[in-house]
């Protein structure tokens, strides 16, 4: 009698930001508590700034309990906010002051057309439910798809508002989330232009051109002046990217066990002829999707280094395929050695995978700790031993 292997399935639990849109009802209410916080925070500005920088003395950085003794009965001065309100701004102007190790930070303008996006942060103690309403700082507000916070216990989060000027409720909700091993073991992501993403198994993403379609209609809404219509057809254009890329990605994740990409760098791209191009696909977007849906999965990606991925033939390995800028036309190759056709991108995702079993990552999410490749000083060190040790 055989006992086949069970397959245990193990439930954790994940930290998910929801983001539900605000009914148009509160947005008066919000921006004038937008405003309310935009004071707290060129507060805290200038108070910062001016102990960073005294007359006489030594500089002192305030820390946000500080800034919250000096703060301390500002809400009777407010219509909106209160003071726990007042703590979280101070706690958020201390952190981003000690991350960009900065003395004054950017002040937040509540007019004009320079005006910052509005925000309100909040804590958990702070947003309750009552109904079919959220209560929050005597305000009823109602948001769509409520039914997503149902049997749900949230913390700290905020309002924020986007270049539209609709209003958004951020907040972290724990999600429980049940890992099981994916039918596949790996496969190999090689990123492009004319397709977003290419797999080892030969499935690919179509570059969507979600800008690019609607470009004909930005153009004349910017010269217009119609900066609202500008701004709307921008995030429909963004809309439609990120659920493509959620599609791709939640395919993968639920597929595969390994997921390797190659290292292409799209910070270096958009600084070349290709930017737009680079920009419309979402490369970016896609590694963040992989990389926080596959530690939920209980999936592994992983960083190779892409070089020579596509000249190189996956049957023979030889360095036969095309090269240089006036070769990208180039979809299908054959190769000299060894006689294969091939698919550019679908070879080199294949490459990939590949240099990841003979290799290990340059970076990612790997359950097991990995050694980086020596980098080239270490290597120039050791040609040095080498030669002395011959020499002696």
């Amino acid at each position: 009698m055989t006992c086949e292997p069970s397959v245990v399935n193990v439930a954790q639990t994940f930290v998910r930001t929801l983001r539900l849109r605000v009914k148009a009802e509160a947005y008066p209410w919000l921006n004038a508590a937008a405003a309310e916080v935009n004071l707290v925070w060129n507060f805290a500005n200038e108070t910062s700034a001016r102990a960073a920088r005294p007359f006489a003395g030594p500089p002192k950085w305030l820390s946000a309990y500080q800034l919250d003794k000096l703060t301390a009965g500002a809400t009777e001065y407010f219509e909106h906010i209160g003071s726990a309100t007042i703590q979280r701004v101070n706690a958020e102007f201390a952190t981003r002051r000690r991350q960009f190790k900065k003395t004054k930070l950017r002040w937040r303008v509540s007019r004009g057309p320079r005006r910052s996006l509005g925000w309100i942060p909040f804590k958990v103690e702070q947003l309750k439910r009552q109904g079919k309403c959220l209560r929050f700082c005597g305000k009823s507000i109602r948001v769509f798809e409520q039914a997503l916070l149902e049997g749900k216990s949230w913390k700290s989060g905020c309002f924020a508002q986007d270049a539209v000027g609709d209003w958004w409720l951020c907040m972290p909700v724990e999600y429980s989330v049940e890992q099981t091993v994916a039918p596949n073991e790996a496969v190999g992501l090689d990123l492009g232009l004319r397709e977003t993403a290419a797999t080892s198994d030969g499935a690919k993403l179509e570059a969507g051109h979600f800008y690019r379609k609607i470009e004909h209609k930005i153009a004349p809404a910017q010269r217009r002046g119609h900066k609202r219509q500008a701004k709307r057809l921008h995030r429909r254009a963004a809309r439609r990217r990120k659920e493509a890329l959620h599609r791709f990605s939640r395919r993968i994740v639920d597929s595969y066990q390994n997921i390797v990409i190659g290292d292409v760098s799209s910070l270096k791209l958009v600084k070349t002829p290709m930017a737009k191009s680079v920009l419309d696909s979402g490369w970016g977007i896609l590694k963040t999707q992989l990389h926080y849906k596959a530690q939920q999965g209980g999936r592994s990606v992983f960083i190779v280094n892409e070089k020579n991925t596509t000249r190189e033939c996956s049957n023979c390995h030889a360095l036969t395929g095309p090269t240089g800028l006036d070769m990208l036309s180039v979809s299908t190759w054959i190769c000299s050695a060894c006689g294969g056709m091939h698919d550019r991108n679908v070879n080199a995702a294949k490459n990939i995978v590949c240099a990841w079993r003979s290799s290990t990552s340059v970076c990612g999410n790997e359950q097991s700790p990995s050694v980086a490749p020596p980098s080239q000083a270490s290597r120039l060190r050791e040609a040095r031993i080498s030669a002395r040790t011959a020499a002696a």
